[in-house]
């Protein structure tokens, strides 16, 4: 543990926060694999968490502990729906899209990927330790199957999909 005038101002340090260093481990492992896999998200992400971890209080990683994802979602919703706010998409575009059955599939296909992302909340809130397997997932399917990541929401969501027909 680093002290600076008799403060504590950084938590890495060993004892007691074996977590720390379990926490930082982990990190920096998935900050080498979102570099390999040319991810910036992840590494950004995992580095900003580092530094979040070495802060002299948990108060900001707790705030993103319980508050990042609602954020994400809300920002990736207002992504989505910017082209609208511009006025790239009009209400015929809307209109057109329910009388094509591209349009109709696209709709079909948008409420099982929500459907499936809200079950992936639920899943990673109740088992947190899935988002390191998704995680290592994803970034295997994107560094050697030239995939996307798609997110590990949707992941778990699938996930959550198969185990409960597993059941």
């Amino acid at each position: 543990m680093l002290i600076f005038a008799g403060r504590r101002r950084c938590s890495f340090s060993f004892g007691k926060e074996r977590e720390s260093v379990d926490a930082f481990i982990i990190l920096a492992i998935i900050i080498a694999l979102g570099i390999f896999s040319k991810n910036a998200a992840v590494w950004i992400a995992s580095g900003a968490l580092i530094v979040f971890r070495l802060l002299p209080n948990e108060q900001l990683l707790n705030w993103t502990n319980q508050y990042a994802v609602k954020i994400g979602i809300a920002i990736l919703t207002m992504g989505v729906l910017a082209p609208i706010a511009l006025g790239k998409i009009t209400i015929a575009n809307l209109l057109d899209t329910v009388k094509s059955g591209a349009g109709i599939l696209a709709i079909i296909i948008g409420i099982g990927v929500a459907y499936l992302g809200g079950k992936g909340t639920g899943l990673l809130a109740a088992q947190p330790q899935i988002v390191t397997g998704l995680m290592v997932g994803t970034i295997i399917g994107v560094a050697f199957f030239r995939g996307v990541p798609v997110g590990p929401l949707i992941a778990a969501g699938i996930l959550a999909l198969f185990a409960n027909l597993l059941k």
